[in-house]
């Protein structure tokens, strides 16, 4: 069990550990320090401020796997309304360099009802094996019997990486199945490579906004396992002769469901899907009410594009969750990006500034949008934005 404690005989007292515990967890007790577990997150900070070394830390460590017998990379096929996403090919993208280190076979999973077909698109694009699961209780996507399913598969396939889309879908399976073998999992990575030394999974995602990049390793467990950033990885091309073959297996029990569906509402309103566009017009604090969402939306349409918006027009209620753009929202990557009335805060800017083109509108000249801009205009969207709709509609 993890734990902490302070060996008596070497704390003199001092109040160093006090002084940085960011929890306020150290009280000092007859010159001796006590820690107040209830409050206490193992953090080390105390630890590291002692100059007597008398707060010792003890973490449990998890039981080392037998890893030699795993082999291949393993991609989930996620699927909706009988249609691959596209999501999928960028997973198969990634696995196809990787396989060019590890030069172990390339697989996929299929679950659903009536996935045939999505198993033989899978394999055009260079999987060398795909393994279908069909049953009418996996026809729409119930996370809990899915997990159980997939997570049965694994352990009969035994890959030593499983790479999944960090979408809606992805997000919620993934860590279930992570949970049922007892292994990790890196969520929203934008960049997956092999270590050439060790030929673990060099597993890297943004961190605090975008600031740092983290590089994770799964060192004693597999599957090593991650999500992959929608749209920011290119995505598999079809191969001229395909050679894959698709493997049943049906004998993989499926449990009963502890979860109904019901059905899938889709959004009123919407006619563009936000991470499938090439264009975003996306709205920001600066359009000061939510009557004015219309002329940002009126400008998306004369463009061909998706409605997109920042944090703060979402918690304001003024746009649905499912148009925002950011670290907590949707990573998004068109061709054009144009932020009307967004200061560009890092949590934003963490999930566009891959963008291909960057057009800002901002009176603010001194706003952190314009930083990563290709091209900004200084000016009140008010003026701007009209201006733009009645220039395109020409």
């Amino acid at each position: 069990m993890s734990g902490i404690q302070v060996i008596e005989h070497k704390c003199v007292g001092c109040k160093k550990c006090q002084k940085v515990c960011p929890y306020d967890a150290i009280d000092m007790v007859e010159k001796l320090a006590v820690i107040n577990l209830d409050k206490c997150t193992l953090c080390g900070a105390c630890v590291d401020a002692c100059p007597f070394e008398a707060i010792v830390i003890e973490k449990a460590t998890g039981e080392k796997q037998d890893i030699s017998s795993y082999s291949g990379i393993c991609v989930y096929a996620e699927h909706r309304n009988g249609v691959l996403s596209s999501v999928v090919k960028e997973i198969i993208g990634v696995a196809r360099r990787l396989k060019e280190s590890l030069d172990k076979p390339i697989y996929a999973i299929v679950v659903g009802q009536d996935v045939k077909r999505i198993a033989e698109e899978i394999l055009e694009y260079g999987v060398d094996e795909a393994w279908v699961r069909e049953d009418p209780r996996l026809g729409d996507y119930a996370e809990d019997v899915q997990a159980d399913v997939v997570a049965a598969i694994l352990q009969e396939m035994r890959p030593e990486i499983f790479l999944g889309g960090g979408t809606i879908i992805g997000r919620s399976l993934l860590p279930r199945v992570a949970v049922r073998l007892k292994t990790g999992l890196t969520a929203d990575c934008t960049e997956l490579t092999i270590d050439e030394e060790t030929k673990n999974l060099r597993q890297t995602r943004p961190a605090f906004g975008g600031n740092i990049m983290a590089t994770i390793l799964t060192t004693a467990h597999r599957p090593q396992m991650a999500t992959v950033r929608h749209k920011v990885m290119p995505e598999a091309k079809k191969v001229e002769k395909p050679q894959g073959r698709i493997v049943p297996a049906d004998y993989i029990p499926v449990p009963k469901p502890r979860i109904e569906v019901l059905g899938f509402v889709p959004e009123e309103g919407q006619t563009v899907n936000l991470v499938e566009a090439d264009i975003i017009v996306s709205a920001g604090r600066g359009i000061q009410d939510p009557k004015n969402v219309g002329l940002i939306a009126k400008l998306a349409n004369a463009v061909g594009g998706a409605l997109g918006a920042s944090r703060a027009v979402v918690d304001a209620g003024w746009v649905p969750y499912s148009h925002q753009v950011g670290q907590t929202g949707k990573t998004v990557n068109p061709v054009v990006y144009i932020a009307c009335g967004i200061s560009g805060a890092i949590q934003h800017l963490a999930g566009m500034k891959s963008s291909d083109i960057i057009i800002a509108i901002n009176r603010d000249a001194n706003a952190p949008i314009f930083d990563v801009a290709h091209y900004g205009i200084v000016g009140n969207l008010f003026d701007v934005v009209p201006e733009l709709i009645k220039q395109i509609e020409k």
